[in-house]
């Protein structure tokens, strides 16, 4: 059996239950200035009591916007990005839009312009890109549109500032030769961090120790483990290690767990990120939590061309287990 839904209310069934034209209803939908609050009151009842959608499409013909922002997001399995987008879609909400998501490979331009172009398609005002590679942006240069970068911009000082603190906090143990294990080089976010990193450890007035490249997950953090043990038992070798992110932290600390090797006792790891199972991990990892709420609200106040309520918070060096001075 074939169900019917329910005939869609539109403007003009709005109009006549309040009594208005239907351009005053659109007026109101599109927030005009120049209605007055009884007027306004009396559509809106008439909203709620019909059960009146808002077809942003159609809406769009009349004010060139849809009230809808594109994220071109790429490995959302990853902590980052998915808690990313979840916080961009909150802070596009609390500014009464909505976001149009699409998934690329961020290594490949056609496939940032073909994602962009979908979101083109849907009329989106603007784009948020979530967890960019180096060229990411150039693909996105012609799209005609406002384009923000959830850890780019601003959000690339603080994600520098965050990894200096980890470096920071290795040297206030007494640590003087650290090891870094970095995300992919084509990320920027993994570029801003090994900025931080760098920046650091001369500020320090520290000689950079072994430096290895990972892909950010949990099993090419452990598949590093025995170089990392090779290079902390040759003479002046790393007794600490900054790593990019918790997850590979995570994979790292497991395997050298498997090699005999003790953290913090022989070498303390730091992560970056703090996901909730930071604190769980064994030991609970030392790492560094960003205001990624803070950045989501920049990011949708640059594409909107506003400003964002408050400035995203420094980030935070959240010190735990994985970390302790050198042993003599």
């Amino acid at each position: 059996m074939t169900t019917r839904g329910a005939t869609r209310v539109g403007v003009r069934e709005v109009a006549a239950r309040a009594g208005v034209s239907s351009q005053t209803v659109s007026r109101v939908l599109n927030d005009h200035p120049h209605i007055r609050d009884e007027t306004r009151g009396r559509v809106l009842e008439a909203m709620a009591a019909l059960g009146y959608r808002v077809n942003n499409a159609a809406r769009s013909l009349g004010t060139a916007t849809t009230r809808t922002l594109g994220v071109i997001a790429s490995d959302a399995t990853l902590y980052g990005p998915a808690v990313g987008i979840a916080a961009l879609e909150a802070a596009a909400r609390t500014a009464g839009r909505w976001i149009a998501t699409a998934y690329a490979d961020a290594a490949d331009a056609a496939s940032v312009t073909a994602a962009a172009e979908h979101l083109l398609a849907q009329g989106v005002d603007g784009i948020v890109v979530v967890a960019p590679h180096a060229r990411t942006l150039d693909a996105l240069a012609t799209v005609g549109l406002p384009v923000a970068e959830l850890h780019g911009g601003p959000g690339a000082a603080r994600q520098c500032e965050g990894a200096a603190a980890a470096v920071r906090h290795l040297v206030d143990l007494g640590h003087t030769r650290i090891a870094h294990l970095a995300g992919p080089a084509d990320w920027r976010e993994a570029a801003a961090r090994g900025e931080g990193v760098e920046r650091a450890l001369a500020e320090a007035g520290l000689t950079p120790g072994p430096r290895w490249e990972g892909d950010w997950s949990a099993a090419d953090g452990a598949r590093r483990a025995a170089e990392v043990v090779a290079a902390a038992q040759a003479p002046a070798g790393p007794t600490a290690v900054v790593v990019a992110n918790d997850q590979m932290a995570l994979g790292l600390m497991a395997a050298l767990a498997d090699l005999g090797v003790d953290v913090p006792g022989d070498v303390s790891v730091t992560g970056f990120d703090d996901n909730p199972d930071a604190a769980f991990y064994r030991p609970a990892l030392t790492t560094v939590r960003l205001d990624i709420v803070g950045e989501a609200r920049r990011c949708i106040g640059e594409v909107l061309g506003v400003e964002a309520p408050d400035l995203p918070a420094p980030p935070t060096l959240v010190a735990r287990a994985s970390t302790a001075p050198p042993r003599p």
